[in-house]
């Protein structure tokens, strides 16, 4: 990732299926990911926290038609101007938590069933990242994402 990115929106969703809600802060716990989030777990198993890029969401409109609305796209942050794709396997910052991306966060069909048909292709290769949070520390809405 060349420069930093930008933190511009944070989705949880207390249960699965459940309906995304925007906060301004959240607190990312290592090893158990966002407190709130349908997936914080002492136990985590790489699912602390998910990324999207803003650009992405942008692009799905444009090109096919459909539109996201803030955290219809089931990820935790939302980011602009940071390469996702290339943090797999790399320590960033966000805010004030250190996070490792494990994985890209292919779409599934969870994830078309609660927006339109046609979400999951065009979100192939570009629906985000999977990452597990190594340090404490809170993330707000306009923080900076920065690769370490």
């Amino acid at each position: 990732m060349n420069g930093s990115g930008t933190v511009k929106a944070i989705h949880l969703a207390r249960e699965s299926a459940a309906e995304t809600e925007a906060v301004d802060t959240v607190e990312a716990v290592a090893g158990s990911g966002l407190r709130g989030d349908r997936h914080f777990d002492p136990d985590s198993s790489g699912d602390d926290i998910t990324f999207i890029e803003a650009e992405a969401v942008d692009a799905v409109e444009q090109e096919s038609g459909i539109s996201l609305e803030p955290g219809a796209h089931r990820r935790n942050v939302t980011t602009r101007d940071a390469a996702l794709n290339h943090l797999v396997g790399k320590r960033f910052r966000v805010g004030g938590a250190v996070c490792e991306g494990v994985e890209l966060c292919e779409p599934c069909s969870h994830l078309e069933a609660l927006t339109e048909k046609g979400t999951l292709s065009a979100l192939v290769h570009r629906g985000g990242l999977r990452a597990v949070v190594v340090e404490t520390g809170e993330i707000a809405v306009g923080d900076s994402v920065e690769s370490l």
